[in-house]
């Protein structure tokens, strides 16, 4: 018997490696990852293999009406099943026609005031000020921020480019006059840490799209590191290295609830309620929604337009005849 033939890896090991080969997000991996677990889990530990449409919609159906999980849970639930039968198993799922959906509800978004917003980034913890001015002053997502790199702020057009956004679309959006010279200040401080970290030899970032290989040097060129970096280092669980990530966004969203406490802000604020303040603060200054809508990334105009009806102009511009008497 042959002691060297080593055993085929292991179904979520196969998984890993198939994300990690069509460049899929850590936070995507491990989401994915957790949701073939229950998957099978919810079937009694049976190899995925043996089972189908059945199985999938039985587990969604579950989801949809034991759990109550939000339309976008579900969806993002199939998914990772259909990843794991299409990418991994090789196995096409006919489209499932049995399976209760979740119902997404309509609900407008929560929208700061101007007063309101400019009381959250007085309160905001000096450390995340310019990042959550940031959130606000160019409709970026929370994780745009902290995954920005320093060869994609444009000081000169003053523009900041937004890489593999979602949908894994690259956009541009603008570099707010007030944020240029913080930025500038913040940016010659980074270099200093990434100067102390290039002589000590531990100045490589990670890079996407197996860039590493096609540009060796470029993990530890300035203009590829994280603009927001975290204070040590941590080892990267897909590589095992250990280098400096960009900084927790957790702390930020923390630090986003904390100020608002502070303010006095009674409305569930997160980063994601700053990109919605700043598009209707956009349309309240008259710019046109196609304007808007290429600022956000949105792909759809009708995507953008939720935010014309929590103009504070209120019912599409009406003058109620209450205020005419």
């Amino acid at each position: 018997m042959n002691s060297s033939i080593q055993p085929p890896p292991r179904l979520l090991d196969q998984v890993r490696d198939r994300l990690r080969a069509k460049h899929y997000s850590l936070r995507t991996e491990s989401s994915y990852v957790e949701w073939i677990k229950r998957f099978i889990f919810f079937h009694g530990k049976r190899h995925p293999r043996g089972m189908g449409g059945v199985e999938i919609s039985a587990f969604l159906t579950h989801l949809a009406v034991d759990r109550q999980v939000a339309a976008s849970t579900q969806n993002q639930a199939l998914a990772a099943l259909l990843f794991l039968y299409r990418e991994v198993l090789a196995v096409e799922v006919p489209w499932i026609k049995d399976v209760v959906r979740a119902k997404k509800p309509r609900r407008l978004p929560t929208v700061l005031t101007p007063v309101e917003a400019q009381s959250l980034i007085a309160h905001v913890d000096p450390h995340m000020a310019l990042i959550v001015r940031l959130l606000y002053g160019t409709g970026m997502r929370l994780m745009e921020v902290v995954r920005l790199r320093v060869k994609d702020v444009e000081f000169s057009r003053r523009e900041i480019v937004v890489r593999d956004g979602k949908g894994a679309k690259d956009r541009v959006t603008l570099l707010p006059q007030s944020v240029i010279e913080p930025l500038r200040s913040h940016l010659d401080l980074r270099r200093a840490v990434f100067d102390q970290d290039r002589l000590a030899g531990r100045a490589a970032v990670w890079l996407p799209d197996a860039l590493s290989v096609k540009y060796p040097n470029a993990a530890t060129e300035w203009g590829w590191q994280y603009v927001f970096v975290a204070q040590g280092f941590s080892v990267d669980p897909r590589t095992g290295e250990r280098r400096r990530h960009h900084v927790d966004e957790g702390r930020i969203q923390r630090a986003v609830r904390q100020a608002a406490q502070q303010a006095g802000i009674v409305k569930p604020v997160s980063p994601q309620v700053l990109r919605h303040s700043f598009a209707t603060h956009l349309l309240e200054s008259g710019y046109d929604i196609r304007t808007v809508q290429e600022l956000l990334g949105h792909e759809d105009v009708s995507t953008t337009m939720i935010y014309t009806h929590v103009l504070n102009r209120g019912g599409r511009g009406v003058v109620s005849p209450v205020d005419r008497m």
